[in-house]
């Protein structure tokens, strides 16, 4: 019988991997670089932005995690067109990664990434996301996953360029950047306030531009 690959939680990754835990907006400049912007909606993405605000401002405590993800996050990663790049990148849902650091084996499936791949299979990840249910548990919560998930992304990658991720918590919506061995956790965006989801689709954009414009080989 094949050995099962422990799950960690977010401690036991920083004892295991001697990781630097920092939070805050400000707290890293990589973090607070990627934090700093803007962006504005055309008409038809206006009505869009309308149309889910709307929807989970009224239903979000009560969706389940399928309900957050085809009535909001599919929308969310729409208006920050993170799509595909055919040449350089592209989105993919629901895939496994694993790796070995430090003689640890880490395994962890990652709701959504965009990396560089060909047709199915991702190569090199460069942006993890993560949704989870309204109530985590200390070995089934999405921060420790996606660190994880970014963890093994380093590994595969072998160079040193950041790694970026996202989780979601019901309403509530972290990034985090992962440099060598210290990351840094944004503070908390509600998606149900108007200018707090423009601006978590100004970040996702924002992350666009520096894939194109430094992650890229």
């Amino acid at each position: 019988m094949a050995k099962k690959i422990k799950q960690y939680n977010e401690a036991e990754l920083i004892k295991l991997f001697d990781l630097n835990r920092l939070v805050g907006n400000y707290a890293h400049p990589l973090l607070k670089e990627w934090l700093t912007c803007e962006t504005t909606l055309n008409a038809n993405e206006q009505y869009l932005f309308d149309m889910i605000l709307a929807d989970a401002q009224e239903k979000i405590d009560g969706w389940q995690e399928e309900d957050l993800k085809m009535w909001f996050i599919a929308f969310v990663i729409r208006l920050a067109n993170l799509s595909n790049n055919e040449k350089h990148y592209q989105p993919y849902f629901e895939r496994t990664l694993e790796a070995t650091i430090d003689e640890h084996r880490l395994k962890v499936k990652t709701d959504f990434m965009v990396a560089k791949g060909i047709l199915d299979t991702p190569e090199l990840p460069f942006f993890h996301f993560q949704e989870y249910k309204r109530q985590t548990n200390p070995y089934g919560n999405p921060l420790a996953q996606v660190l994880e998930a970014m963890l093994i992304a380093q590994e595969i990658n072998q160079n040193s360029k950041p790694v970026y991720g996202c989780y979601v918590v019901g309403r509530s919506w972290n990034f985090i950047t992962l440099e060598n061995r210290t990351y840094c956790i944004s503070k908390t965006y509600d998606c149900t306030e108007a200018d707090e989801l423009l601006q978590i689709i100004a970040i996702l954009r924002k992350f666009k531009e520096i894939l194109e414009t430094r992650l890229l080989d």
